[in-house]
Formats: C-alpha cells, structure tokens, sequence
C-alpha cells in the first residue's frame, strides 16, 4: 500500500475520532463526519465490498440518529406537557443560542448558548401559550418543559455517540485488514 494512502486512512481515522467526540455534543457534526471519512476512503481506495458494508451502515446510523435527535426533545417535551408553543419556542432559543445571539456567557460559549437558549425559548414560549395559568404555575411548567426538553436532547446525543462508535468499529473492522499488512 502506498505511504499517501496509509497517512490519509490515518487522517479519516482522526476525523471520524473528531466525528465520535462531535456526535456526544449538541449541535455539532458527528455522525456526518463519519460518514463523509468513509466516503472519502471509497473514493479514493475504492468501493470494496467492506467500504460499501461499512458506508451503508453509517448511513444507516446517520438517518437514526437525526431521527433520534428530532424524537428525543420532542418526546421528552410531550412527556411533560409541552404545548407547541413550547416546542417551537425551544428551537427558536437553542438556534440563537448555537448562533450567540443570547447574551455571553462566561464560559462555554455557543454548548452553553444552545443548552440555556432551549429552556429560555421553551420558558418563553409556555409563558406566552399558558395564559390562562397563573404566573407561578407558568413558571414551573416552563422550567419543567425546558429542562425535559435539554435532557431529553441530552440522552439522544449520548445514544447517537454509541452509534457512532459503531459505525467507526464497524468500518476498522472491515478495512483494517486491507490496510494494515499482518505483522510476521
């Protein structure tokens, strides 16, 4: 195999390492990472057989995982009776929040902003719909949306980073031996 070869699987290698430690953090590319290193190493190594196994399945980790990222604050937000203002409200804080648009914060910058801009938007948006519950009642029913809705999204990125181990195990498996000649 030749040099620049083996340095580029090693660099897909350290990017789909970067992809595993994004798919753990809200909002930042993870799986997508993986998938796009296995598609470069098919391009240039070519399509085998192993490459195509282990491309479809992070595809297949890719379309779970956004499904679970959209299921798991609306599922968490249900849960508590979130109404769709709610819901809309916490997406609208935690887009602002990934963008800065919230004041800063000390530390953290744009994790913080997108966690904080969810239960601000969340609050906001029960405050606005429950009109009809006293202030008090809004309140606790705004702090209880917007924490079900970050913890919820929380828990869904923790099983997106497990599948995207899997997917990067899956393709080490499958190309490893292509790779790396076996050691006398």
């Amino acid at each position: 195999m030749a040099i620049g070869l083996l340095i580029l699987y090693w660099v897909l290698l350290i990017v789909m390492g970067a992809g595993i430690i994004g798919a753990f953090i809200p909002a930042f590319p993870g799986i997508g990472l993986i998938v796009a290193a296995i598609a470069i190493w098919g391009a240039v190594a070519g399509f085998s057989k192993a490459v195509v196994i282990a491309l479809s399945i992070a595809i297949a980790v890719f379309a779970i995982t956004t499904a679970i990222d959209y299921l798991a604050g609306y599922v968490g937000a249900r849960k508590v009776g979130a109404s769709n203002w709610g819901q809309i409200g916490a997406v609208i804080g935690m887009i602002l929040g990934l963008l800065g648009f919230l004041p800063a914060l000390p530390v953290g910058g744009p994790i913080f902003g997108l966690l904080f801009g969810s239960m601000l938007g969340a609050f906001v948006g029960e405050m606005l719909h429950r009109r009809d519950l006293a202030i008090p009642a809004r309140c606790k029913l705004g702090v209880k949306v917007s924490l079900a809705i970050v913890v919820s999204s929380l828990i869904g990125n923790v099983i997106a980073g497990v599948l995207s181990i899997i997917a990067t195990v899956v393709f080490l498996v499958a190309t490893w031996p292509t790779v790396m000649p076996p050691v006398l």
